[in-house]
């Protein structure tokens, strides 16, 4: 048998690349009606009053008095209506959906409708909000007596931005409402969220509601919690009207009312005794936007992740969620972690400066190891090999050397290195995966030999297809063109959870592994069989959510990113010379799928630490197209060098762990160290663009 990482052509390549598959735009559904939003251009009103024009035959507008059920939409909870019939919370909020045969027509529609609003002050600093959509806290030791017995206590603020997913496919659905049922097609990662959502919005039974994934042009988190709203409200409309309705985003309107990275202030208080961080008092402070959405669990994630990397004995850890009048925060890549990691990571880097000490050897003797406990009072159960991964990415980078000469030019054209190391929890946070998931997966072997994987992952270009089919074809030892899987259709496969939280190779996968031996077992030639397997949950230390306490996550990826940047002190423009990256990810299933995903990962990581600026303007997103949102391109990168050190899990397929997340989170605080390797001053935000470095050498102190 050949090795499980060696790479195979992906499932879905011929359709891909023969211009075959079927994205949500391309279906063409008969009769179907085209939806278009009136969108609030108020940030915090009261709906006084709607005065709509004659609409011509054909044409209509469905707002929240139609919700044929109740007028909300579960995420996580249900404070966000399907429309609203009180009250808009930000600028963007959908109050109408106005359908018919022609776009142009709606446009017009919409233009002639009055909406009547009794603005009230709105809140758009985090800062300022006096509501709270979470709160979480949790200790670690004995913090208050390290800050007294403390040599030295040191104090930072770091601040991060919005950050688009900038998928290539806008969100869009396709809903339909016939012989009772309602069936909606669309772009998405977790089907059976939406199915929750449309269910209990429209008051359907479980029979009476049908999901379909399409073929996904990507989605890093975005198309998380956003679909189950577009869903909702293209569901409302096509029951009202008994006619099939599609939505389809533009580029512009999805940038503007999406959910994206929560923006983070994080307060960073350390004690240092003896050369040693001893205790870490630290506050996150992040934008929720008008509604939870997502919120908990990146606030949760963003906690767990405080401490980075590092041994700190002693913590004390706490965070917010505000509520704002801006547009809801949600899912990206990462979900918290990125804005953690570059505080941290920046914290330690000035900590070590400021002790005079060498930044690598100040961070490894830091480490956490095997054995160690977790920020929340869990066990680094399996083997940690970071070590070995910061001498790979060093020797690969030449790093000493290069911090040795680097930091200590003149002149116009300065370079700098910098490196960040760091991990991502695999899975849901806690006992999410056992209590809330509980995943459940399927094979299905027909009489002719072939089996067909039926999970709820979907596929969004990272590969989930061939990963999925590799673990089953390899447990069963038969060929990878006898393995059958299709888009999610909540018809006919059993809910494995959602395709997010680098959960789907590591729990999925295994469980499809588990399913496999078992079918390969119990092998019946000639005979269709079905063989299911249910997640059954693993951890050290039982999670206490009530105490933050615990196993967060039942395993650990880990990297390490080493970037070296050139900065033109008149243009004060970096340029990135070098991008070295070492990876511990398990077993990698397919090395050219995690090769795709670590340097995809890597580039969003560093295009939110040096160009990717989005600011909110009296509660409008100012940046809303690819003309005024930079976001990095191969032209702005050199060629990725990209390793990665077997560290097999035991709980996953042939050792895999969660990869999806992990390269992203080290790209910002590995390339604004460079920065300021080169520049010599401290940087505390991002992205460190030309201008917020301008900032920092006039001020002549930190930014």
């Amino acid at each position: 048998m050949r090795d499980i990482s060696d790479a195979v052509t992906k499932k879905d390549h011929y359709e891909k690349v023969s211009g075959t598959a079927r994205y949500i735009a391309d279906y063409d559904v008969k009769d179907a009606l085209t939806g278009k939003f009136l969108y609030s251009d108020k940030a915090n009103a009261r709906i006084a009053a709607i005065s709509l024009p004659e609409f011509p035959p054909g044409y209509s507008c469905t707002g929240g008095n139609d919700v044929p059920s109740i007028n909300e939409v579960i995420i996580v909870e249900k404070d966000m209506p399907v429309f609203p019939t009180e009250y808009v919370r930000y600028i963007g909020e959908p109050v109408l959906l106005v359908t018919g045969p022609d776009p142009d027509v709606i446009d017009e529609l919409i233009a002639a409708i009055e909406v009547v609003y009794e603005e009230e002050p709105p809140v758009y600093s985090p800062e300022e909000a006096s509501e709270i959509h979470f709160e979480y806290g949790y200790t670690k030791g004995d913090a208050d007596k390290a800050f007294l017995e403390a040599d030295e206590i040191l104090e930072e603020i770091f601040h991060t931005g919005y950050q688009e997913q900038a998928y290539m496919e806008p969100q869009g659905v396709i809903a339909s409402y016939e012989d009772g049922k309602v069936t909606v097609k669309g772009s998405m990662q977790c089907p059976y969220y939406v199915f929750r959502a449309v269910k209990h919005t429209t008051g359907l039974g479980d029979d009476r509601v049908r999901i379909i994934q399409t073929t996904t042009g990507g989605a890093f988190g975005g198309k998380e919690d956003y679909p189950s709203m577009l869903a909702c409200r293209a569901a409302v409309a096509a029951i009202r009207l008994e006619k099939p309705v599609r939505i389809i985003l533009e580029r512009a309107e999805d940038m503007a009312s999406t959910p994206k990275r929560h923006p983070a202030r994080l307060r960073y208080r350390s004690a240092v005794s003896g050369g040693r961080v001893t205790a870490m008092e630290v506050d996150v402070l992040l934008d929720g936007g008008a509604y939870t959405t997502l919120s908990a669990v990146v606030l949760q994630r963003s906690l767990i992740s405080a401490a980075g990397a590092y041994d700190i004995p002693n913590l004390k850890v706490s965070g917010r969620v505000a509520k704002t009048n801006s547009v809801p925060s949600g899912a990206f890549r990462g979900f918290g972690a990125p804005q953690s990691f570059f505080a941290v990571e920046m914290h330690m880097n000035h900590i070590a400066g400021k002790l005079k000490e060498d930044v690598l050897a100040f961070k490894r003797k830091h480490l956490v190891r095997q054995g160690s406990a977790t920020s929340t009072g869990g066990i680094f159960s399996d083997p940690v090999i970071l070590e070995e991964m910061i001498e790979k990415a060093a020797d690969m980078s030449g790093y000493t050397d290069k911090m040795n000469l680097y930091g200590k030019m003149n002149g116009r054209y300065r370079k700098g290195i910098g490196i960040s190391v760091f991990f991502h929890g695999c899975g849901f946070t806690g006992a999410g995966e056992r209590d809330i998931i509980k995943a459940r997966v399927r094979l299905d072997k027909s009489p002719d030999g072939r089996v067909e994987i039926l999970v709820s992952n979907t596929d969004m270009g990272q590969g989930t297809k061939t990963t999925f089919s590799k673990v089953v074809s390899s447990a069963l030892e038969i060929p990878m063109d006898d393995i059958l899987i299709e888009n999610p259709d909540t018809d006919r496969v059993p809910d494995s959870g959602p395709t997010v939280a680098s959960r789907s190779i590591m729990v999925t996968g295994y469980l499809l592994e588990k399913a496999a031996k078992r079918l390969k077992a119990e092998w019946k030639e000639g005979e269709r069989q079905l063989v299911e397997e249910n997640y059954v949950h693993h951890e050290n230390v039982p999670w206490d959510m009530d105490r933050f306490f615990g196993d967060a996550y039942p395993a650990y990826s880990w990297g390490v990113n080493i970037i070296e940047t050139e900065v033109d002190m008149a243009t004060l423009q970096p340029e990135i010379k070098g991008i070295w990256a070492v990876f511990d990810v398990g077993k990698p299933i397919d090395e050219t799928v995690m090769r795709g995903q670590a340097e995809g990962g890597l580039l969003q990581g560093i295009g939110y630490g040096s160009m990717e600026k989005m600011t909110l303007k009296d509660g409008r997103i100012w940046q809303s197209r690819f003309t005024d949102y930079m976001i990095p391109t191969s032209k702005d990168i050199v060629n990725m060098k990209c390793e990665f050190i077997e560290n097999a899990y035991r709980f996953g397929p042939s050792g895999a762990k969660g990869a999806g997340e992990l390269p992203l989170i080290g790209g910002a605080p590995a390339y604004v160290a460079s920065v300021e390797n080169a520049i010599g001053r401290e940087l505390c935000s991002v992205p460190a663009t030309p201008e917020s470095i301008m900032e920092t050498l006039r001020k002549g102190g930190t930014e």
